[in-house]
């Protein structure tokens, strides 16, 4: 499936999705896509926003960007990693039975399926600034990032024996 049809197959069905990806066998440079592409997504979702507080505030919109490059295209993924490695090894902790390689997939595919979200967040930012809109776009974006984490998370660490079983 493509990106896009996985990206919209995953508000109906975010297990389904991280099973098909996790059945594809595993490999690292799938998994560091991932999450370079959704650490992009969210630079570009930020531009709006930095435009807007360049103009307003009258600070260089090319040190906000740069500084936001920074942070999340170079740092973000570092502790991406470390999270996903974090909630591994807590979920082994309850019984969990995958790897480390799954929980990175579960979690770098939460941030990429969450990322139209993202992008409307940052839309909302950059067109219409603080407030409630802003708000309620940025906990939607919340709630279905953690939706889609948490169900990658349980497709990747307790359900590891029916995938085996079934190749």
């Amino acid at each position: 499936m493509s990106l896009v049809l996985n990206i919209a197959a995953t508000y109906r069905a975010p297990r389904r999705v991280v099973a098909r990806i996790l059945a594809q066998g595993e490999r690292e440079d799938r998994a560091l896509a991932l999450v370079m592409g959704g650490c992009v997504a969210m630079f570009v979702a930020q531009l709006p926003a930095l435009a807007r507080e360049a103009f307003e505030t009258g600070a260089e919109l090319q040190m906000l960007m740069g500084a936001s490059l920074m942070g999340l295209v170079f740092i973000l993924p570092l502790m991406l990693y470390l999270l996903a490695g974090l909630s591994h090894l807590v979920l082994r902790l309850f019984g969990g039975r995958g790897d480390f390689y799954g929980a990175r997939v579960a979690l770098f595919w939460a941030l990429v399926a969450a990322t139209p979200l993202l992008l409307l967040h940052g839309m909302v930012a950059g067109l219409i600034g603080p407030g409630g809109a802003k708000s309620l776009v940025g906990l939607a974006w919340l709630a279905c990032f953690l939706w889609f984490w948490i169900a990658g998370l349980v497709e990747a660490e307790y359900n590891d024996l029916e995938r085996s079983q079934a190749a």
